[in-house]
């Protein structure tokens, strides 16, 4: 069985309240299960109560906590919760940590462990009890043993980000945030004093050709859990080029995909539940008898099964 449990759905910054109680306010952790292979997407704050669960399940049943870790990228929000995971504590725990790094002189272990010093927490990094390695990866396909394939596929975003395909026995899960569509970033105003005609139609034809890859990664997929931290007009109003998707882009890309089941992440840190409930309701009922798409928001605890 391959299946997804969220931990933290929240982009940007946790945000406790009475009015995120419902879809939660921590920030991105999933749980990813290939029936005993244990797999955490993300660092985010979400991997706190995580870490708990699996001291008091995984451990208990097993005598130690064996992870392969996929950060996204390395925004503050996706790694932040890394000194709370309580199992980097515990000898027994062995963890394999990848991720994408942005030109930048540090490693991934540098950048994730900058966080586990004096000046932000009283514990080091060498002073962890777990066995961690870590793996800076790009575009790639890797085998995690155990039948669980997984392939990587460019975003986005303001730095190198990747979102992961899982497949397991014929099922699949696909991740896809921090992201928003390919655009053409060259002036297509021929009155435009920077306009460059060829540079104008090939900026159209890469941001097309990266948005039909986009598409290729979905396909067929059994869950999607896409970005969907704006509205469309919220997008378009001032938010082009912050890195995030807004609902519609994700449903249109999901329907056109062939996916069957789309999971909504990375909620605004200023959406309460109320406003989430009202939008995951409006979506829900225009898309009613157009597609055989089926639409849920993330909440911190659900399970979704592929």
């Amino acid at each position: 069985m391959l299946s997804v449990r969220f931990w933290g759905d929240r982009g940007s910054i946790p945000c406790p309240g009475p009015e995120t109680v419902i879809y939660g306010g921590n920030t991105s952790c999933l749980e990813i299960r290939a029936d005993e292979k244990l797999v955490i997407m993300d660092l985010g704050t979400g991997v706190r109560t995580l870490g708990d669960w699996l001291m008091a399940n995984d451990l208990k049943a097993r005598g130690k906590i064996d992870a392969d870790i996929f950060i996204t990228h390395t925004h503050w929000d996706h790694i932040m919760g890394f000194p709370m995971f309580t199992p980097i504590f515990v000898p027994s725990t062995s963890l394999r940590i990848r991720g994408p790094v942005s030109y930048e002189d540090d490693t991934l272990e540098a950048i994730i462990g900058a966080q586990l010093s004096y000046r932000y927490w009283p514990v080091r990094q060498s002073e962890l009890k777990a066995h961690i390695e870590y793996d800076q990866i790009k575009e790639t396909t890797l085998d995690l043993g155990g039948g669980l394939i997984v392939t990587t596929k460019y975003l986005n975003h303001p730095i190198l980000c990747l979102g992961y395909r899982f497949e397991y026995q014929g099922k699949s899960i696909v991740t896809a945030y921090d992201t928003e569509p390919f655009r053409n970033v060259f002036p297509t105003d021929p009155n435009d004093p920077s306009y460059d005609e060829n540079a104008a139609i090939e900026g159209e034809e890469a941001a097309k050709e990266e948005n039909e890859k986009m598409q290729r990664f979905f396909h067929g997929a059994d869950i999607l859990i896409h970005d969907c931290q704006y509205t469309q007009k919220e997008y378009e109003s001032s938010k082009v080029g912050w890195g995030h998707s807004s609902y519609e882009y994700a449903i249109n890309a999901a329907h056109k995909s062939k996916v069957k089941k789309l999971a909504m992440f990375h909620h605004d840190p200023g959406r309460s539940d109320e406003q989430i409930k009202e939008l995951e309701t409006k979506y829900k009922h225009l898309i009613k008898d157009k597609t055989s798409l089926e639409i849920v928001m993330a909440q911190e605890g659900l399970t979704l099964e592929a």
